[in-house]
């Protein structure tokens, strides 16, 4: 069989046209500087002091888990490490943003509670508060009508909140005016699964005085502890006592949704136990459009939590269909699916609410317009992009084992940039110029395939940290520097084994044609296994290191992979395509390939039809 007739012409056009297309996609991005990390740029520094004395698992778990928010919010290369005295800094490269300082001090601790009474709803101990005005709209759950759109990490919702007391009308809410809590005890002819005015057999305990200081890990109150859901639906129903109300207006809510000692007018820091009754804030909203007017913040009084954050599997992003504002989608497993379940069918529809509270403040107080059996639920409302990531990405990675005291920020300059700097890429500069010169003195003609080979793995290299960095959020380090910069030795490695092999095969007689194609299969397996133990490595090193040491893995592999296919889609082709002219095949003294440099008495054999 005629062996297939080489066409390295053809596989350069193709080669090119992709280098193209890849340039073309930076034009779009409109970005033409890569992002640069902490040690280059400079970016903001985050101290977080914890409360009391937590051990160190406690601190290194926080510490895992700040970690995963502020890398999994797409910042790359974010450094967060612990220092001793229960200090844990985090550095984020670029520009300060507020929405990733939330998403670092943010505790994330979740809890759903049955709303008793609130500003709007009178508490009146086993009695029943009477019904509100019916333009007093609260949101509710509703079905799932659609799933969230344009993000990343969304799930299909079956359920619906509203943040604050005022929603977005979505599918199968009901429209009204200013939307305020609602009374959650009005008497209604819909059949439930406990009695109306049940009144509770356990009277709460829970105090009148507020603890100065906010609950920390030692205090064990996130040990997956809820209340009973019958028992919490009576207490809800008008089952609080006295005490109860005397808590809830001992204290007083500020125009921010700060909770404040009524008599002192401090801020009250009121632990979040989830076994006992919780007076709770909503945050206020402005005002969005004459039809979306703002809203103050109110105080609730809760129930003891029904389910915990724990039960939480999954937490999401995005904008529901036929909606335009963001909203963030709840995945509820293990035990807290059924009770949420449960919590639909016993909860009188439109009446009843529940609150999601977040970090002791309620972020959202719906109440349910249907069953919902799949555990999905979708706090939506006046969120930016920006916010509902933030919240989805504290929400999935978990609550902070442990508290903080009031983070301090700072900005900070590059730290390794100026003269370190300008020494590394100086130092890479010299290397690679002396690689070009050792190879055209030393391969002379074949040194400028070289020398084009470099610069196309070099422009490849440019264009792919920029496509990452826009799409991917790498972030360039000076350790990832040091990676491309190791990268040219093993790129000029695969032209060493590939030029050697054909001198070896012109030493036998061979031309340079066949040289060329024979001594290709031979060097190809030599370099397809230099460049697997390289990559290899990097992505040893990238799923086991943390930290910068992950950028200089990340680099490694890019431009190894980037090796392998400037190596097989140009430099081979290149060569190809040289061996067609005679100043190259006849064995020209300056080609590399003369009778002296081979250590041959002869010159290379010429094919019929060689180019002048």
């Amino acid at each position: 069989m005629a062996k297939k007739q080489q066409r390295p012409g053809r596989t350069l056009i193709v080669f090119f046209l992709g280098v193209a297309i890849s340039f073309g996609l930076v034009a779009l991005t409109g970005t033409w500087t890569p992002q640069l990390g902490l040690d280059l740029e400079g970016g903001t520094r985050i101290t977080l002091q914890a409360k009391g004395s937590p051990s160190q698992e406690n601190l290194d778990e926080a510490r895992d888990i700040i970690d995963n928010r502020v890398n999994g919010s797409g910042v790359a290369e974010a450094a967060v490490s612990t220092q001793g005295g229960g200090i844990i800094v985090v550095e984020i490269p670029g520009d300060q943003r507020r929405d990733l300082i939330d998403t670092v001090e943010r505790q994330a601790q979740l809890r759903f509670r049955l709303v008793a009474c609130s500003d709007v709803s009178p508490c009146i101990p086993q009695g029943n508060p009477g019904i509100a005005d019916e333009s007093q709209i609260t949101p509710e759950i509703v079905p799932d009508e659609g799933a969230p759109s344009a993000s990343s990490s969304t799930r299909t919702p079956s359920a619906e909140t509203t943040s604050g007391g005022t929603p977005r009308v979505a599918p199968g809410f009901v429209k009204g005016g200013t939307k305020t809590p609602k009374p959650t005890s009005t008497p209604s002819d819909e059949p439930t699964d406990s009695p109306s005015e049940a009144p509770s057999e356990s009277p709460t305990d829970a105090p009148t005085d507020a603890p100065t200081d906010a609950p920390t890990a030692t205090e064990d109150f996130d040990n997956g502890a809820v209340g009973d859901l019958d028992e919490e639906i009576a207490f809800m129903r008008g089952g609080y006592t006295q005490a109860d109300v005397d808590l809830f207006n001992s204290y007083v809510c500020d125009d921010t949704g700060q909770l404040l000692d009524a008599a002192t007018g401090e801020t009250a820091n009121l632990p979040d136990d989830p076994l006992k009754p919780l007076v709770a804030c909503s945050p206020p909203e402005e005002s969005t459009s004459d039809t979306q007017p703002g809203q103050p913040s109110f105080k609730y009084l809760l129930s003891k939590a029904i389910i915990q954050g724990t039960d939480l599997d999954d937490a999401g992003f995005g904008i529901p269909q036929g909606q335009l504002g963001y909203a963030v989608t709840l995945d509820i497993g293990g035990a807290g699916r059924s009770v949420f379940s449960d919590a639909s069918s016993k909860l009188r529809l439109d009446q009843e609410q529940f609150a999601i509270v977040l970090d002791g403040q309620v972020i959202s107080a719906p109440t349910f317009q249907g069953r919902i059996p799949d555990g999905s639920a979708q706090i939506s409302g006046n969120f930016s992009e920006t916010e509902a990531e933030s919240l989805s990405t504290s929400l999935k990675y978990g609550a902070l084992p442990i508290s903080f005291q009031e983070p301090s920020s700072d900005t900070i300059g590059p730290s390794l940039a100026g003269d370190q700097l300008r020494a590394g890429l100086t130092a890479g500069a010299i290397g690679l110029a002396l690689v070009m010169i050792y190879c055209l003195l030393y391969y002379r003609g074949l040194g400028l395939v070289v020398i084009a080979s470099l610069g196309v793995a070099a422009a490849i290299v440019y264009a792919m940290v920029l496509l990452l960095s826009e799409t991917a959020g790498f972030t360039l380090t000076l350790p990832g520097v040091a990676g491309l910069i190791i990268a040219v030795g093993i790129t000029a490695d695969s032209f060493i084994i590939l030029f050697e092999r054909i001198r070896d095969e012109m030493r036998d007689g061979k031309s340079m044609r066949v040289a060329v194609e024979s001594g290709w299969i031979r060097a190809r397996n030599t370099t397809l296994a230099a460049d697997a133990v390289s990559l290899l490595a990097a992505v040893v090193l990238y799923i086991f290191a943390s930290g910068v040491v992950k950028g200089f893995a990340f680099a490694l592999g890019l431009t190894t992979v980037i090796d392998l296919v400037v190596f097989f889609f140009f430099t081979k082709p290149m060569v190809s395509y040289l061996a067609r002219y005679k100043f190259f095949n006849k064995g020209h003294r300056l080609s590399g390939l003369s009778a002296a440099t081979l250590g041959t008495d002869m010159a290379p054999a010429v094919p019929a039809g060689g180019k002048a």
